[in-house]
């Protein structure tokens, strides 16, 4: 599988690569990026990089691993809302909505570059157009939010399945992190379960229906599809929603 996230996989880079995937960037806009002042810390595996009612005073960047948003009831349940891999900013809102409704946790290890909100302001003040492409990412993730409300509403449980594994495909060769329809996927049962409104035993089933169908295969985290078009057609899937370009 390719290592490759470029030469260069500083913050702003990768920043640069994953806005440059859903919008025009000039020099001076990758100049602006540039400058961004960074720290970076890395996160266990599950553990929370972000907790439900936090007032958080910098953004965050997923420069490696994978983090999901969730809340959690009373009773203990879980929804997960998304995914998040490197190049999203999972938490850009938090420069106009001050308390976080939701938490934000690390899947495997994951390592994360923080900016403070005065930079980020800073930046999105003296530069248009990457404020229109960070606003353009932010649109972009609640489409996949509404897309995830369909599957949960409308798709049968495979459907669901399917459809997840298309979109981190996809989301993954942005950035140089899937390629030979393959990628690392370091998701637990009961993660994929939460995510697609499932029991882990119907979550379980649903894999081996994609597995007995020819679909994918999935070996030590690393999931293969062994059928774009079958699996594509399974989830009916249509990358337009990603808005990539």
């Amino acid at each position: 599988m390719s290592d490759a996230l470029g030469s260069d996989q500083s913050p702003p880079a990768l920043l640069i690569r994953k806005l440059a995937s859903t919008a025009q960037l000039s020099d001076r806009d990758r100049g602006a990026i540039g400058m961004l002042p960074f720290a970076v810390l890395t996160f266990p595996g599950r553990t929370s990089i972000v907790h439900e009612g936090d007032a958080p005073k910098q953004c965050c960047l997923i420069l490696d691993g994978w983090a999901y948003r969730c809340r959690t009831l009373a009773n203990g349940q879980r929804q997960i809302f998304a995914f998040y891999v490197p190049g999203d900013m999972p938490d850009i809102e938090s420069l106009h909505l001050h308390v976080m409704d939701q938490g934000l946790v690390a899947i495997a290890q994951t390592t994360v570059a923080f900016v403070a909100h005065k930079d980020m302001r800073a930046l999105i003040q003296s530069n248009t157009n990457v404020a229109m492409a960070l606003w353009r990412d932010t649109l972009i993730d609640a489409t996949r939010c509404r897309e995830r409300v369909i599957s949960l509403g409308r798709r049968q449980a495979v459907g669901r399945m399917a459809h997840l594994f298309c979109e981190m495909y996809v989301r993954l060769r942005t950035v140089a992190l899937a390629d030979d329809l393959r990628y690392l996927l370091p998701l637990t049962q009961a993660e994929l379960a939460d995510a697609l409104g499932l029991s882990s035993v119907h979550a379980n089933r649903s894999l081996q229906e994609l597995r007995k169908m020819g679909l994918v295969t999935l070996h030590r985290r690393e999931l293969i599809i062994q059928d774009w078009s079958g699996l594509a057609t399974t989830a009916e899937f249509d990358p337009s929603y990603l808005h990539l370009i």
